[in-house]
């Protein structure tokens, strides 16, 4: 598989989740699209969006309801796409979004597999791949970012780190959407900076490659050592996101 066919099928997906074309986030102007649901979405997803804004780094590709389509598109027009995913200018959205009662929630970077850098990396561990009928006793607070508890049915592969019999290191694949698989890791506190999370990353990329799906990496920003993990993998930066929710659900996730 090609970098840029990865790429063709990453924004294939982001129009079926937006609910616009592919071509858009190649287009010189910004987008403004009607959000509405489709079952090939990715599966966490909550859909209508309200506000939520997409670049692959050209342009802005807003997905939006009809309430706030116009306050959204005023917005993307106002600013160089990269400025429109950064503060002091998201302080600007932020406000003007307010009256229709929500609130920026999620920012991430995604990232995409570069097949010319993509290699196994070594693990000074044993490293194994587990069946799916192994994946129930792991849905534990240690390994929530490489398996979800509360959407175990798209848990499709997960590589383990052992330090004898202990379970040291978890890489896990959820199938996000029909082709796309997401990578998520955790390894233990006391077993952190050995390389064992780019081994694990970067071994269950090449599985995933090898079951004809594509791997993506998510990661915050603010998260440098989860970025640097991608990549010492041969992951690199490929779109960024940003959702607004009701101030209701934020206040939730906030513990108000």
């Amino acid at each position: 598989m090609t970098n840029e066919r990865i790429l063709a099928i990453a924004m294939e997906q982001s129009a079926i989740d937006l609910a616009c074309a592919a071509d858009d986030f190649l287009k010189n102007e910004n987008v403004t699209v009607i959000s509405k649901a489709d079952p090939r979405a990715r599966k966490y997803l909550q859909l209508p969006f309200e506000c939520n804004l997409v670049s692959y780094g050209g342009n802005v590709v807003a997905s939006t309801s009809a309430e706030t389509a116009e306050t959204v598109s005023e917005y993307i027009s106002t600013y160089p796409p990269y400025c429109c995913f950064e503060t002091p200018n998201m302080n600007v959205l932020s406000e003007k979004i307010a009256p229709h009662g929500l609130s920026i929630c999620f920012m991430a970077e995604y990232f995409l597999p570069d097949v010319r850098m993509m290699q196994i990396l070594p693990c000074n561990y044993e490293v194994r791949i587990l069946k799916k009928d192994e994946f129930e006793p792991l849905y534990l607070p240690q390994w929530q970012n490489a398996l979800c508890k509360k959407r175990k049915e798209y848990d499709m592969l997960a590589i383990g780190a052992y330090d004898g019999t202990k379970l040291i290191g978890l890489a896990g694949c959820s199938a996000d959407c029909e082709t796309m698989w997401q990578i998520g890791i955790d390894v233990l506190p006391e077993y952190r900076r050995q390389g064992i999370a780019m081994a694990l990353t970067s071994r269950i990329a090449a599985e995933t490659f090898e079951r004809g799906k594509v791997p993506f990496y998510c990661a915050a920003w603010s998260n440098i050592k989860s970025v640097r993990n991608a990549i010492a993998c041969g992951f690199v930066p490929s779109w960024t996101e940003l959702t607004a929710k009701k101030k209701s659900e934020v206040d939730k996730l906030n513990g108000k």
